[in-house]
């Protein structure tokens, strides 16, 4: 593995309620000095939960709510922020309670994914959630958020879904997807002939 660059400084430039902009200056192994910024989190730490939320043994659950980033309303997996002490099986509980309406009695974690390394410090933990039941718990979110069913076998549709674009939410979905396949646990052929010769 290699070495990594020695932090000769680090200073927050810019601050707002959600997020730090973190200047840092770096030494690499070769003796090159460069400087570069990452947005970091506030309660940096914590970490946030996206949940594949089975809703029977190939279909899933995905919200669709406002996104200020995109100034439009997106599809995605639940998620959300890890409160401080809180669990991350315990915060995709809640989360997917909050969000989709659900509570789930079998959570697995999958995977830790990160947005954009070179420019965020923050990662999401990525839950399985499966035997849902309803529950609701109020959350955070502004109005309340349309919840959809899609099918693991129709990914590569989704993908191109004019409402379907954080790359997080796909790479979980495929990762679920695999996990279940490889278990023996999900027929990735859509069509029961498409497995005969």
């Amino acid at each position: 593995m290699r070495q990594k660059p020695t932090v000769l400084n680090r200073e927050i430039v810019a601050s707002s309620r959600l997020f730090r902009v973190e200047e840092l200056q770096l030494r690499f192994t070769n003796g090159v000095e460069r400087t570069y910024e990452r947005l970091v989190g506030k309660g940096v730490g914590y970490g946030a939960v996206m949940i594949v939320a089975l809703v029977d043994d190939e279909h899933v659950l995905l919200v669709e709510e406002y996104c200020a980033g995109t100034d439009d309303y997106q599809l995605s997996c639940p998620k959300g922020l890890i409160e401080p002490g809180e669990d991350v099986l315990d915060a995709a509980n809640r989360e997917l309670k909050e969000e989709a309406g659900f509570g789930a009695r079998k959570l697995e974690r999958l995977t830790e994914l990160s947005l954009s390394p070179g420019y965020m410090s923050q990662v999401i933990q990525v839950v399985l959630a499966r035997d849902l039941y309803p529950e609701t718990l109020p959350g955070d979110e502004p109005e309340p958020m349309g919840v959809e069913r899609f099918s693991l076998r129709e990914l590569s549709s989704l993908a191109q879904h004019p409402q379907f674009s954080e790359g997080r939410a796909l790479a979980a979905l495929y990762l679920a997807r695999d996990v279940l396949t490889q278990r023996g646990e999900f027929n990735p052929a859509s069509r029961p002939w498409a497995t005969c010769p």
